[in-house]
């Protein structure tokens, strides 16, 4: 009886040892329930503007299903949040295919190669807003020369596409007054008169343009099909679309540039984390475009088309699985 009760307590301890050992056996993968990590805490850009407004909606979410401390973090959007994740201080983030350009490639606000950085889907097409009065006198692009015109936060995507559509247009910043403002200090800008114009490139609508409208007889600037074709030789991510009819009371749509967004994460996540995180962002589309309706342009069908940076592997893992 001694040696059978011994026998029966060795099998629990074997069993106990194995149970714990058990799907860890590559060093820390992700449950079908949790993650690895913590905290995923996701750069987005200002707080009214569609990164802010999906991300807080994304945080929820990545919360309650995987019970993480999971968060926005209100930014200067694409040049900074990169600079945040290569840093370590934020393991996702929302950025413009332009800056991620610069980033993996080590040019523009870039002085070197981005390695901690790997993309995990293409998402929505951001829009180039180009904003003035109806009174202003501006309708082309190179009627912004002396003028004063919002460019976005120092260094965000906005101010970086917004530079290089000028520059497309042979205009520099010495043709122009130029001051540095998030969405809503552009609004509140042309409200008072203090600017002439203003850059707010984003998803459609903006919250901002939006709450302009209602108060103010705005103006979309249009740009040229044939001048975005032009820059697009040296600037390839830019791409011509138009903003539709009635986004913001316009009786006609408008052609303008847009530049596609992606959805970054830290290299240093675990292949299984990024997959659990990829997986749900997919399966929660529906949710996340009810909080903006720039998400509801993003498909899985193109989430990898015109990806510019690498992949990470957990999210080509999801990816794989759906063909």
């Amino acid at each position: 009886m001694k040696r059978i009760a011994l026998l029966f307590v060795s099998v629990l301890l074997i069993g106990t040892v194995l149970a714990a050992c058990g799907g860890n056996d590559s060093g820390g993968n992700a449950s079908e329930d949790g993650l690895d990590t913590n905290i995923v805490t996701i750069a987005t850009g200002g707080s009214s503007g569609p990164y802010h407004i999906i991300g807080t909606t994304l945080a929820n979410e990545y919360t309650n299903t995987f019970d993480v401390n999971s968060k926005p973090q209100s930014t200067g959007a694409s040049v900074e949040n990169i600079n945040l994740i290569k840093e370590g201080k934020v393991e996702m983030a929302f950025v413009m295919s332009d800056v991620l350009t610069d980033a993996v490639n080590g040019t523009g606000s870039f002085s070197e190669p981005v390695t901690e950085v790997a993309q995990m889907a293409r998402l929505y097409p951001n829009y180039v807003q180009i904003i003035t009065t109806a009174n202003s006198g501006i309708e082309t692009v190179e009627d912004l020369v002396g003028k004063r015109v919002a460019v976005g936060d120092q260094n965000s995507g906005v101010e970086v596409n917004a530079r290089n559509l000028l520059a497309g247009h042979g205009i520099t910043y010495d043709d122009i007054t130029v001051d540095y403002l998030g969405y809503a200090e552009a609004a509140d800008g042309l409200k008072s008169g203090a600017i002439d114009a203003a850059f707010l490139t984003s998803g459609l609508p903006n919250a901002s343009v939006l709450e302009l409208s209602k108060t103010l007889d705005i103006k979309l600037v249009s740009v040229k099909p044939e001048n975005i074709e032009k820059i697009a030789q040296d600037q390839p991510y830019f791409v011509s679309l138009e903003i539709p009819a009635d986004t913001y009371g316009n009786a006609e749509p408008i052609p303008t540039a847009a530049i596609m967004n992606a959805l970054v994460v830290s290299s240093d996540l675990s292949e299984d984390d990024v997959y659990q995180l990829t997986k749900l962002f997919f399966e929660k589309l529906d949710v996340l475009g009810n909080s903006h309706q720039a998400a509801t342009e993003v498909t899985l069908e193109l989430a990898q088309e015109g990806t510019v940076a690498p992949v990470h592997p957990g999210a080509q893992k999801y990816y794989d699985e759906q063909k």
